[in-house]
């Protein structure tokens, strides 16, 4: 596939694409667990940005293979690279954590009354204080990779080209 569109590189692109959607993704995922007003407005949206973010990613870094193909490799370059090959697991911790609670709150917390009789009172709340950790480190994880895969990029390609200072 030609990764270009009006003669500029696709992943330049895209990128920005993937640096709203991941953080998005995350931020709705989190809301919807922890703040019940935001899940019933979401709803199903939720998962499906998560998907989108989720498909965004590998098609991103298979646009900055593409590039890389025709660029200069530098030690920054690789480096953008290296920590960009991190992201695509946070991504699928993010879909799968915002598909889990949305399933769980659309079909699952209604029927969840058996369950929480059996573990009692202290098994539900560890139950959901570790769905929570879990949601936390896993956007957490996603968008502190994206900060660091944007900043990676960005000395590798502006780093050294541009003056400090404006000149009179």
């Amino acid at each position: 596939m030609d990764y270009e569109i009006n003669g500029l590189p696709m992943h330049v692109l895209l990128v920005h694409c993937t640096v709203v959607f991941v953080p998005l993704a995350a931020l709705c995922t989190l809301l919807s667990l922890l703040w019940p007003a935001a899940r019933r407005r979401l709803g199903i949206v939720t998962p499906l940005i998560a998907l989108l973010a989720l498909i965004l990613v590998p098609v991103t870094a298979a646009a900055g293979q593409w590039l890389l193909d025709r660029v200069d490799t530098t030690p920054r370059i690789l480096a953008h690279m290296q920590i960009a090959g991190t992201l695509l697991p946070w991504v699928v911790g993010v879909f799968l954590v915002a598909l889990a609670q949305w399933l769980w709150f659309r079909y699952g917390a209604a029927q969840a009354g058996g369950t929480r009789r059996r573990m009692g009172i202290a098994g539900s709340r560890i139950t959901a204080i570790v769905a929570v950790v879990v949601a936390l480190v896993v956007c957490g994880g996603a968008v502190a990779t994206v900060a660091l895969i944007g900043e990676s990029g960005s000395r590798a390609v502006w780093e050294g080209l541009f003056r400090s200072g404006a000149e009179d």
